[in-house]
């Protein structure tokens, strides 16, 4: 079941050349939102990878701005969890953290409201793509919330920028690799 379900999410995967700059190849996500049975084949591959992982030992998915947050509520629905936000700098009301960090195209700022979890929670990160450092930033405003952050976890992953790599000691998972 797992290895068809798989299947049918890359199949749904689309690839752009030379976008949004010279170089760089766009996975497009777009037809795996638009097809439910593809959709419901991801969320349902990342959340047996966690139950399998970590048990009921998740308090809370915290989805990235912007595509994180189509995959984070679902993946904490089925989970029976709650779902916080990160988001890019300047969209949340309250007192914040941000930090900074590269993208594979420019630089970029996240953030979180300080109240949006206790210290010692346990936080599973959930974006569609692992590249360069949304996910390590997201890492570290969670830290600096002294929350633990028990896995990043993506549909997609480009190796070839070593974001695994990057991450590191916070163990990663992703659906589908691409150099």
């Amino acid at each position: 079941m797992a290895d068809s379900e798989l299947q049918l999410v890359e199949q749904r995967i689309r690839s752009f050349p030379d976008f949004p700059t010279p170089g760089v190849v766009f996975r497009d996500i777009s037809p795996v939102l638009k097809d439910p049975a593809s959709f419901r084949a991801a969320i349902g591959l990342l959340a047996r990878h966690l139950k399998a992982t970590h048990g009921g030992r998740i308090d809370y998915i915290a989805g990235l701005d912007s595509r994180g947050f189509l995959f984070g509520p679902s993946l904490a629905q089925e989970l029976g969890l709650g779902c916080v936000l990160i988001r890019k700098r300047g969209k949340l009301p309250g007192p914040t953290l941000w930090a900074s960090y590269s993208l594979e195209y420019g630089k970029a700022e996240l953030e979180i409201q300080k109240d949006a979890l206790e210290p010692g929670q346990r936080v599973v990160v959930v974006d569609d793509l692992l590249a360069t450092g949304t996910m390590n930033a997201a890492c570290e405003l969670l830290g600096r919330l002294q929350a633990e952050v028990l896995e990043c976890v993506s549909l997609v992953e480009l190796t070839s920028l070593k974001g695994r790599e990057k991450l590191a000691p916070v163990p990663f998972f992703s659906l589908l690799q691409y150099e």
